[in-house]
């Protein structure tokens, strides 16, 4: 597993690399077949009003995004309560995995899709095809994913993975881009086009 780690407004010493190291391969330690490149931030915040140092991960598992992230007055802690809730979200991302795997296995024992190299290198090209590469404006990222159309109760499963607020995702049904997003008052939104 490939380990990167980046830190905001302190220095990243040998004990501390190999502190946060340590943690987040025993986080994923029984998820190494699929965990493939980990992602961490460790910050510290300016303001000294505010203190609290974060720590924030992102694990790339097979295709999906895992994100945790963790803020405490100590970076230590932060990492160690961070390492725990990306090691539950593992679990949990396995465990469904393999509940829908066997679903499908029962109900599609003959038919698989094959899809050739060539046909998928088709699809790159044309979704690359007059797409220029230039430097963005300082205020905004550009970010390209490539989107396969996932059913709108797959993206609710991503959305729980990733802590975010919303999830973007092209809709199986109709190939449009939608949006799921948390409600304040408990459950899910979907924001769709006409």
């Amino acid at each position: 597993m490939k380990i990167l780690i980046h830190g905001k407004n302190l220095e990243l010493t040998g004990a501390l690399k190999e502190y946060t190291e340590a943690k987040i391969e025993k986080a994923t330690h029984h998820y190494k077949d699929i965990v493939k490149e980990a992602d961490i931030h460790l910050s510290i915040e300016k303001n000294p009003r505010v203190s609290f140092q974060s720590a924030e991960v992102t694990i790339f598992a097979n295709g999906t995004i895992i994100r945790a992230e963790e803020k405490t007055e100590n970076l230590y802690s932060s990492i160690d309560l961070v390492s725990n809730k990306l090691c539950r979200k593992l679990r949990k991302y396995k465990e469904r995995n393999n509940r829908t795997s066997q679903n499908k296995n029962l109900k599609n024992k003959d038919s698989f899709p094959i899809q050739s190299e060539e046909s998928s290198f088709l699809n790159k090209a044309l979704l690359n095809e007059g797409r220029e590469v230039s430097l963005p404006e300082p205020a905004i990222k550009n970010k390209y994913f490539e989107m396969n159309p996932i059913s709108s109760e797959e993206a609710r499963k991503q959305l729980d993975l990733i802590d975010h607020d919303f999830y973007l995702f092209r809709n199986k049904k109709n190939n449009q881009l939608q949006v799921i997003y948390k409600r304040n008052h408990g459950g899910y939104g979907l924001i769709q086009s006409k």
